[in-house]
């Protein structure tokens, strides 16, 4: 290949990179302008919104199934993986949960022909309140909540990802808050992305809309890892197993704890983490746990 013809393929890489945010949010206003009215948060829609899996682990897999739209958050869409998500409190078998997407990207952000279609500030504040509770529940369920990104999580799916507790892509995966491109502002992303990321590189994402590498995302904090897209599946399933074979009662107990002494001063922080302690000593599992270590045999958690 000759020099002029290779840096012909590199600018075309680079126009594409830069400009995907900007076409994904096009594309979505194009949809937009052929849809008219509100949105009833009763209304059907022609496939199960949340599909739903669980193994022989606890882990409970949860997939994002709006494929033709890169899984765009719809009022719909929120409130099933909300119930979902809510369920899984409550189910004694689920230990951690996974969030993935179906099709060619994990989530592209909120349905923004859905979003303009709202006239009513009431609908509006409806919408967006029903996406910070989702995004509330992710952050203090007491469950570990994996998100596992392949090709996009744009504004609200990046919300998502920053939401989470882990968070592992494949490494062609693209982040990017790129609202400010269209005008619209990506003011709810950004309190997830904030608090999961320092402020330079929130700021860095919000204020110019470009999109970051998987490299990147792991490099300022807001992915764990990146892995080869045919190993995904299988490493992330792995990562769950291996949290999902502790004891339950124990890393609930630990996950509240974390989020709630990150608000704390550190003084307090300390107070409230003992009082932890002495907490989990009381526990049957704390008690296996160190018979087991000091018996050089595997822990029968209790969960308890």
């Amino acid at each position: 290949m000759t020099l002029s013809l290779w840096l012909g393929w590199y600018q075309c890489f680079i126009v594409v990179t830069l400009l995907t945010p900007q076409i994904l949010m096009l594309w979505h206003i194009k949809l937009a302008a052929e849809k008219i009215g509100g949105f009833d948060v009763n209304s059907n829609e022609d496939q199960e919104l949340v599909g739903t899996v669980i193994d022989d682990k606890g882990v409970l897999t949860l997939e994002l199934n709006r494929p033709e739209s890169y899984n765009s958050l719809s009022n719909n869409l929120i409130q099933a993986l909300y119930d979902q998500i809510d369920l899984a409190n409550e189910d004694d078998s689920v230990r951690v949960l996974v969030i993935r997407g179906r099709g060619r990207g994990f989530c592209s952000g909120h349905d923004l022909d859905e979003v303009i279609s709202l006239k009513c500030e009431s609908d509006q504040y409806k919408l967006l309140g029903h996406c910070a509770r989702l995004m509330q529940a992710i952050h203090v369920s007491p469950k570990p909540v994996i998100t596992q990104v392949h090709g996009i999580a744009y504004a609200a799916g990046c919300q998502l990802v920053a939401s989470s507790d882990l968070a592992f892509s494949t490494e062609d995966a693209r982040f990017a808050t790129p609202g400010v491109n269209i005008g619209l502002f990506c003011s709810t992303p950004m309190v997830a992305l904030s608090r999961a990321v320092a402020d330079k590189h929130a700021l860095r994402m919000l204020l110019t809309g470009e999109s970051i590498s998987a490299k990147e995302a792991v490099d300022i904090g807001l992915i764990n890892e990146a892995v080869r897209a045919e190993r995904i599946d299988v490493y992330v399933q792995e990562i769950a197993r291996t949290i999902a074979s502790k004891s339950s009662h124990v890393v609930q107990m630990g996950k509240v704890a974390f989020r709630q002494q990150l608000s704390l001063p550190l003084q307090d922080a300390y107070e409230l983490c003992n009082d932890v302690v002495v907490e989990n000593l009381k526990a049957s599992d704390a008690r296996e746990g160190v018979a087991a270590f000091l018996e050089k045999r595997q822990p029968q958690w209790k969960d308890s």
